[in-house]
């Protein structure tokens, strides 16, 4: 089933490069169409406390700055749908979208799928994600001032995870399931060298361990285990971070718009545009090096005006 509406911008995804770029076409008066996906609000929802986000003082839980978000998105025109896009073509114009079984057209697209921080898959972990677990040192590393913490993995991430995390905790410890480590030799160097990270081999989480205290989680152990002894410490702990890396949510994209190795579209230096004229990329989806919401955001405002300019650029020539 097709709908024959022609929407001016359809967004995909409502962190918050999705619904700022709803913000900037609602203002502009171009009707925004917002697929909210599988996790309306982005990853930002399984945030507790926001404490660097411009504008909030005292910090803001992670869900009511996206709800904030997205109603000041709806007050300016844009409407958001909690609907899953399945396919998409671009390989004409006006562009076709695959949304549970309709189909939508679009003389513009926005992307701001995001990213998804890779997990072990441990229940316990899902358990006390942003109650001392998190995937996100420069978000969350400022809630572990003189505590004790474990960075899980082998990687720059890891490595580039536990020397900012130095700056907060007494002690950090990375947990890494191989004797080697597939950091590059200056990322291995730097946290060797640094007196407050110990590197721990051969060894894997098993468990997130903590308590309940009232309506508050956090987390008190990690049982680890010794992959080749088979030995297993608890090993007491405040902070629980997975530097194992990220994977962008662009499967959908695949063979569609130009991507990286790695799965992040490629984008123009200078603005959002992807290889397709009239679709454009934002947020962690594009983005490999800051993800953070700040930046997100503010690149969710540069799709915005880039794709009210191309739809300005397409009238002019119509």
């Amino acid at each position: 089933m097709s709908e024959h509406i022609v929407h001016n911008v359809i967004i995909i995804g409502s962190g918050p490069a999705g619904l700022t770029a709803a913000l900037y076409t609602g203002r502009a008066n171009l009707k925004p169409l917002v697929f909210e996906g599988m996790q309306p609000g982005g990853q930002l929802t399984i945030t507790t406390e926001v404490e660097n986000y411009p504008g909030f003082e005292h910090g803001i839980m992670g869900p009511e700055l996206m709800d904030v978000m997205r109603k000041q998105a709806q007050r300016f025109g844009a409407d958001c749908q909690f609907k899953f896009v399945d396919k998409v073509d671009f390989s004409s114009s006006p562009f076709k979208l695959h949304v549970e079984g309709k189909e939508y057209l679009a003389k513009s697209v926005i992307i701001a799928t995001g990213a998804s921080a890779k997990l072990l898959g441990l229940p316990s972990e899902s358990e006390y994600m942003g109650f001392g677990v998190s995937a996100c040192a420069t978000c969350d590393g400022f809630f572990f001032k003189d505590q004790r913490i474990i960075v899980i993995g082998g990687g720059d991430t890891a490595m580039e995870e536990a020397n900012y995390l130095t700056k907060f905790g007494k002690e950090v410890m990375i947990v890494h399931r191989r004797e080697e480590f597939r950091a590059s030799k200056i990322m291995l160097e730097r946290a060797m060298k640094n007196p407050k990270i110990k590197l721990v081999t051969d060894t894997v989480l098993e468990e997130v361990i903590g308590v309940t205290e009232g309506s508050k989680k956090k987390v008190t152990h990690a049982k680890l285990k010794n992959v080749k002894t088979g030995e297993v410490t608890d090993q007491e702990v405040e902070g629980i971070f997975l530097g194992i890396g990220h994977k962008p949510n662009t499967d959908i994209f695949k063979g569609q718009i130009e991507l990286e190795d790695t799965g992040y579209i490629k984008t123009s230096k200078v603005n959002t545009n992807t290889n397709i004229p009239g679709v454009f990329a934002c947020g962690d989806a594009q983005d490999h090096v800051y993800r953070q919401a700040i930046t997100a955001a503010g690149s969710g405002c540069m799709a915005a005006i880039d794709a009210e300019r191309y739809l300005e650029s397409i009238e002019e020539h119509s």
